[in-house]
């Protein structure tokens, strides 16, 4: 028999998918406690309270499977009587609302993303203007997401990221700065810069590429130390933000930027709007202009068509390139998206060993590289401790997804939160030891 739950309205929020979802439950989270409302990130089972809201991932396959999953454990704890409401928003909910209102009747309620005040209402809560920008981090203390455009207007084949999160949106760079002010003001020294494409921002507000003037902006202010790019876009890459990036010492000297293939015919049944040469001629004029930056990459194997020569291109390219950081995926084949209309014609099994025989070439190119800076002493914010271990990273290495610096927490003390010089006394291909300089 269901009884109703014991834990009153408080509200669990559970995050899937990218960082740009991880902001979005932060806004979501800023505007329920401005309501006076009790709400937890990921809250454990025991303390998860009668209210959860699931936003989700609609990327690929894999994350569609993930935000399923987490949609029919919280549907059978509703039965159960183990929660009292279910909302699911996000991705997931943007793309395939009617079919999961079909399959999974028992969700109190699906929203879309874009439907944030709508969610705030059936939660109890007023959506407040006046906390634009303002938001509960859900991140270590020391540095925070910000992002600074939604939607995506490329045309690339595979992507279903433009029928979830719409046509590419700015935001102002005052409003980029003023909640960058409040982040520091609250102890963040890192800024994340976040969008579907970075390298677009400010086309539609300011008629121009603008992505120098507000990383100047966002330089001075006071108490930010790190400035991180992720997500740029190799076609039409405004290169002022190289020059600004060699004498702002603000700006991390990293970039994240998806290039997904090589291969010329992959790329132009991509639609991604550039060739090998153009590419590699990009890459080249990166580290000209920044020597020592770390370049961050991600592939996409398995794609309808990709031939074994393709496949040997891109392996070439790798081996060429020699890549700071890579993730390598197969290939999903998403309705409604332009490569749909292709026959997905490379086994899952190929997809699968081609991403491997790709990870295994840059697990030992980052090995190489890990083992030349042996000896160096660099810059870390020290992110948590876990373990036996304080856990920190270099300029060159994003949350989640690098390097990640390991000091040994019972011969040496660091603080969390905090800039430490560290000597790098050991490296193993994703990983690097150091003790305080």
């Amino acid at each position: 028999m269901r009884t109703k739950s014991l834990k009153k309205n408080k509200i669990n929020v559970i995050t899937l998918g990218c960082s740009k979802n991880v902001y979005d439950s932060e806004v979501l989270m800023g505007q329920l406690r401005a309501n006076g409302k009790e709400v937890q990130h990921e809250a454990p089972e025991k303390e998860e309270g009668n209210i959860i809201v699931i936003n989700t991932c609609g990327f690929i396959d894999n994350a569609k499977a993930e935000s399923v999953n987490m949609i029919l454990e919280y549907a059978y704890k509703k039965d159960r009587g183990l929660v009292d409401k279910v909302f699911v928003t996000g991705c997931l909910s943007e793309r395939y609302r009617p079919d999961l209102e079909k399959e999974i009747p028992n969700v109190d309620q699906y929203f879309g993303t874009t439907e944030l005040p709508q969610l705030l209402k059936a939660l109890g809560a007023d959506y407040k203007h006046e906390l634009l920008g303002e938001r509960l981090t859900t991140t270590p203390k020391n540095y925070a997401y910000l992002k600074i455009a939604e939607g995506c207007d490329r045309p690339c084949s595979f992507c279903a990221i433009p029928l979830m999160r719409g046509s590419h949106v700015s935001q102002p760079i005052e409003k980029l700065v003023k909640e960058a002010q409040g982040l520091a003001k609250n102890g963040v020294k890192e800024l994340i810069l976040i969008a579907q494409d970075l390298t677009y921002y400010g086309l539609d507000l300011y008629k121009k590429r603008n992505l120098a003037e507000l990383l100047e902006a966002l330089a001075a202010v006071e108490g930010i130390e790190w400035i991180r790019l992720h997500y740029a876009y190799p076609t039409g890459f405004p290169m002022d933000v190289l020059e600004l990036m060699k004498h702002e010492p603000k700006i991390c000297n990293y970039i994240d930027i998806p290039l997904q293939h090589i291969s010329d015919n992959i790329l132009k049944s991509m639609r991604r709007g550039t060739t090998q040469a153009k590419t590699t001629q990009l890459l080249k004029d990166f580290r000209a202009a920044v020597p020592g930056m770390a370049i961050r990459t991600t592939l996409i194997v398995g794609y309808p068509g990709e031939t074994q020569e393709d496949f040997e291109i891109l392996k070439d390219f790798v081996q060429e390139m020699k890549f700071d950081r890579m993730g390598c995926f197969a290939y999903s084949h998403e309705e409604n998206t332009h490569a749909y209309l292709l026959e997905d014609d490379v086994p899952a099994d190929v997809k699968q060993a081609r991403a491997n025989e790709i990870m295994e070439l840059q697990s030992q190119i980052s090995w190489d590289l890990n083992q030349e800076k042996v000896g160096q002493t660099y810059k870390c914010i020290i992110d948590r401790k876990e373990g036996a271990h304080f856990v920190g990273r270099t300029e060159f290495d994003s949350p989640d997804v690098d390097n990640e610096v390991l000091i040994d927490a019972s011969k040496h003390y660091v603080k969390t939160g905090e800039f430490v010089n560290i000597k790098i006394i050991e490296a193993t291909e994703f990983d690097l030891y150091g003790e305080p300089a």
